[in-house]
């Protein structure tokens, strides 16, 4: 079946099986590689891209499901500059083996458009679908309200 989307802002048109996953389609079909694959069974969200700006393991999504979406990945996050919350994660040192990083960038992106200043407990909840198994979380809940900072100053 053919399945049409807006990847990163471009129109894009694929031919995909039934059963393809989202996160296959990009990795091996459009060379995306962002969006890594780290357990398979949705539980450690390193897939995170957004969907209609909603962020989604996309491990679960079917291709199909894709139709008429607007998809963003990590490689479409930074254009042509750094995103926000990639500065602030590099400034916070929020990354270690850097496996797990863009399904935490997507999600706190995702995060952010919800709640532009959020508190403790929503930075908490916004990422409660997104393991990290090196850093800890500290210094991922900095970078989360340092991105808030940083955005808030680029509306002003």
């Amino acid at each position: 079946m053919k399945v049409s989307f807006e990847l990163n802002g471009q129109a894009q048109s694929v031919e995909v099986q039934g059963r393809s996953l989202l996160v296959d389609v990009l990795r091996e079909q459009l060379g995306l590689t962002g969006a890594h694959v780290g357990c398979d069974t949705s539980q450690c969200g390193c897939c995170t891209v957004l969907v209609d700006g909603q962020g989604v393991k996309s491990c679960t999504m079917l291709a199909g499901q894709a139709e008429g979406c607007r998809i963003t990945t990590i490689e479409g996050a930074s254009t042509p500059a750094l995103h926000p919350v990639q500065v602030a994660f590099t400034e916070c040192h929020a990354l270690q083996c850097g496996f797990c990083t863009p399904g935490m960038i997507m999600a706190t992106i995702s995060l952010l458009e919800r709640h532009p200043q959020p508190t403790d407990e929503q930075i908490v909840e916004g990422l409660s679908g997104n393991i990290c198994r090196c850093t800890g979380y500290a210094a991922i809940i900095d970078a989360v309200r340092h991105a808030a900072k940083l955005m808030a100053e680029a509306r002003s």
